[in-house]
């Protein structure tokens, strides 16, 4: 089993920044793809970024590009998400999840084994 546990969300307002931390431990393969997932009141569960088991490659939702960047340290088994000029329709419940065999990044939910908790994310006009 992995467990994955992520911290950092909170209030900003918009034009603000927050940075999102996603800590693996357990049985992590050291070849895992994590992935940013959000979801608002109401809506599905969507793609917001994820990045392969090395760092070398990353993928961003249209609606972040540019202003979210996407980055992990594997010595201390943990992927960040920072999170810059905010709006308030980023506001969202951020999961971040993690493909334990699968190195390579991807948008699809359905392509992660593990998830974490999740941690809210308010971000006010």
């Amino acid at each position: 089993q992995v467990q994955l546990v992520e911290s950092g969300g909170g209030l900003a307002q918009a034009g603000g920044s927050l940075r999102l931390s996603c800590a693996a431990s357990g049985r992590t393969s050291g070849y895992y793809a994590v992935g940013w997932f959000r979801q608002a009141p109401g809506k599905e569960r969507d793609f917001v970024a994820a990045i392969s088991w090395n760092g070398d490659s990353t993928a961003y939702a249209d609606s972040v590009k540019g202003r979210f960047t996407i980055s992990r340290d594997n010595a201390k088994n943990t992927v960040y998400l920072q999170m810059n000029s905010l709006k308030p329709e980023d506001t969202a419940i951020y999961y971040c999840a993690a493909d334990n065999w699968g190195g390579t990044p991807k948008s699809s939910r359905y392509r992660y084994d593990y998830w974490g908790q999740g941690t809210q994310v308010t971000v006010s006009s």
